[in-house]
């Protein structure tokens, strides 16, 4: 069917994928990406494309392949998402986060922004190369990986690990959480994702001495935790801008007029309405705590407690980061990583980068393109062990009521159905052109 346009199928997939349920407990209990594996797989087979599923442990799954380009000598790009969303409580949902309901034009469901709508996307697209025979200028990997919600161990991290040479000739790669739209002074401008912080989950255990809860104790592991989580946590990072947060706030102050005050940063960024949450976390390291345990009854004093905190260190600080966390939290308490993972920073230059906001155009003549830092992470953070370079870039162009940075890991999740034909129309003219 080569009249069939990725625009014309991307809602119906992205509809499917919701209703698979992919949450990502982070222990292992959840239902696997086995069956959004195969939902995939068998699209990209129904077009008479090869597709691989391979596992990292049962019913983690992922699902590669790559499609052929023009010129066999020029670097490979790979494209790719995750399968996996976080959990959804339904009894806080309006509707059934499963239910990928199309309602007012948008459709709502758990991985609607985060990130089945741009896995719909890359399976358009691709499909829409396959039916017509079309060859892009060079290889292109498509992977869907699993676990991407946990860090990516039985995901990205595995695949680069364990299968290397399905990225062989890959030196780019773009994925999510970029390309969206914002209104900023009143001008439309499309966040391109160009660097990333890195995560470092940390594990804080107190010791001290166990003892009856009815006697004096200087030495209680609980008061111990307590008193460090409360430093690490109230502690002030001071603003230290990267080069891509000084590019960004530099492009705001233009559109705006606002200059960035170090002292006060929330008068450029309220300029930036519901983006200014996600630009805001990026100016600084942060440390939050994030759970507490300790003792096991009531009047027993226990010899050990136990928190954790999520710290998000900007691009080449990590080490400063963690020597400063070891230092808040005092003698008697070791700290130690759970998951520790990369910063990126990129330039925002470059033919990749030109091709990006030239698709943009296309779709959307005059509109302003800006790069950004990304306080999360992505898979791009383990393809980077393979030394290709991510760039984050879902194209949506978004109704300026929306919050969308709002809604990753949020309740009543959900896209507008044409966000994403237009995004499915500027990734097939990037893919095609670059």
């Amino acid at each position: 069917m080569p009249d069939v346009l990725p625009e014309d199928e991307v809602v119906r997939i992205c509809q499917e994928l919701i209703r698979i349920d992919t949450s990502n407990y982070g222990d292992g209990s959840g239902p696997g990406e086995r069956a959004a594996a195969e939902y995939a797989a068998g699209l990209i087979e129904e077009v008479g494309l090869s597709a691989e599923i391979f596992e990292s442990a049962p019913g983690r799954a992922n699902v590669v392949t790559r499609l052929a380009g023009e010129d066999p000598s020029a670097s490979a790009l790979v494209v790719h998402g995750h399968l996996d969303v976080v959990p959804a409580l339904r009894d806080q949902w309006s509707v059934d986060p499963f239910g990928a309901e199309l309602k007012d034009g948008l459709i709502w469901g758990r991985g609607a922004v985060d990130m089945k709508d741009m896995d719909a996307m890359i399976l358009s697209v691709l499909r829409s190369f396959a039916r017509e025979g079309r060859k892009p200028k060079r290889d292109i990997v498509f992977a869907f990986f699993a676990d991407e919600e946990a860090g990516g161990v039985y995901g990205a991290r595995y695949a680069v690990d364990n299968r290397p040479e399905l990225f062989e000739g890959a030196t780019e790669a773009i994925s999510e959480v970029g390309g969206f739209s914002a209104t900023i002074g009143g001008q439309r401008t499309y966040l391109l994702q160009t660097a990333e912080k890195g995560i470092s989950w940390l594990r804080l255990v107190a010791h001290g001495r166990a003892g009856h809860g009815s006697q004096i104790n200087t030495d209680n592991a609980v008061t111990r935790l307590a008193a460090a989580v409360t430093r690490i946590g109230e502690y002030k990072w001071p603003i230290e801008l990267t080069p891509t947060t000084r590019q960004f706030l530099d492009g705001v102050t233009e559109l705006t007029g606002v200059e960035f005050d170090a002292d006060n940063p929330d008068l450029l960024l309220n300029q930036l309405g519901t983006v200014a949450r996600f630009v805001g976390a990026t100016l600084q390291n942060t440390t939050n705590p994030t759970l507490l345990k300790g003792g096991y009854k009531h009047n027993v004093i226990p010899e050990s407690a136990e928190a954790l905190v999520d710290c998000r260190t900007l691009p080449g600080q990590e080490q400063q980061v963690l020597e400063i966390v070891r230092e808040l939290a005092g003698n008697g308490v070791d700290v130690s990583y759970v998951h520790n993972d990369v910063s990126l920073e990129v330039p925002f230059a470059g033919n990749l980068v030109d091709s990006m906001i030239d698709a943009l155009h296309k779709e959307d003549p005059g509109a302003k393109v800006l790069p950004y830092t990304l306080s999360g992470g992505t898979d791009n953070k383990s393809l980077s062990r393979l030394g290709i370079t991510g760039y984050g870039f879902a194209p949506l162009m978004l109704p300026d009521e929306l919050d969308f940075t709002g809604m990753f890991h949020g309740v009543d999740e959900r896209v507008p159905a044409d966000s994403l034909k237009f995004g499915a129309r500027v990734l097939n003219t990037l893919l095609t052109n670059y």
